[in-house]
């Protein structure tokens, strides 16, 4: 266990740092369920509201730490490329 003052702080915010990333990651994975629902349901207007969504929650993850960005890439374009395919169909 941390006896120092600093090490004690440390601990206390390492436990909100990873709520909030839990919070975060938790909303990012949700978003991205419905937007693959969505495309599932071939709903294409839809689809591509919540797809710009998704990317936004994407990007903010990047830039808060709680993803890597090709991650976030390779989801944004795996997601883009479903959406078009269904819009083409």
């Amino acid at each position: 266990m941390a006896t120092r003052k600093s090490a004690l702080k440390h601990i206390r915010a390492d436990v909100k740092k990873r709520n909030r990333n839990f919070e975060r990651k938790s909303a990012l994975r949700n978003m991205l369920k419905n937007t693959e629902a969505a495309i599932r349901g071939g709903d294409v207007q839809q689809a591509e509201g919540l797809y710009r969504q998704a990317a936004g929650q994407l990007d903010r993850a990047v830039r808060k730490g709680v993803i890597k960005k090709g991650m976030a890439d390779r989801r944004k374009s795996r997601l883009a490329l479903k959406i078009n395919k269904i819009a083409a169909a």
